[in-house]
């Protein structure tokens, strides 16, 4: 952001002693845009899941960026792993489902993480049945 700031201050100087004023204002507009950008990213990577499972419980406590947690809890015997995929992406979605009720978990990993998690909770849920 220094490096951004310093080069967008520098430059705004140039096009400001030429006459051209109103670009000055631009080339801070964008660093204050990059800035919030910045921050919205670093507080979206807030978000993430812990899901544990045992013969007994699935438990899925997903926290929002904001620091809110909602808790999720399944038989895993009753529990129904669905995936979604698409022919050039791979795994677009995927959610628990079980006892009327559906969570959808893993929305903020990339694909390779996706198709990863996916794998080892299959395996954790077929070992968790005893199958």
């Amino acid at each position: 952001m220094g490096t951004l700031g310093v080069s967008s201050f520098m430059t705004g100087l140039f096009f400001l002693s030429i006459g051209a004023w109103p670009v000055f204002g631009f080339f801070g507009l964008d660093v204050v845009i990059v800035y919030v950008a910045f921050r919205l990213n670093y507080a979206a990577a807030k978000a993430h899941e812990e899901v544990s499972i045992s013969r007994v419980a699935l438990h899925i406590r997903q926290v929002a960026p904001s620091g809110r947690a909602r808790q999720h809890e399944f038989n895993p015997y009753w529990t129904r792993f669905s995936i979604a995929r698409h022919a050039e992406i791979g795994i677009t979605s995927m959610r628990v489902e079980g006892q009327g009720k559906a969570v959808i978990i893993g929305s903020f990993l990339n694909p390779d993480d996706r198709e990863s998690f996916a794998s080892a909770f299959q395996t954790a849920l077929a070992t968790a049945k005893g199958r």
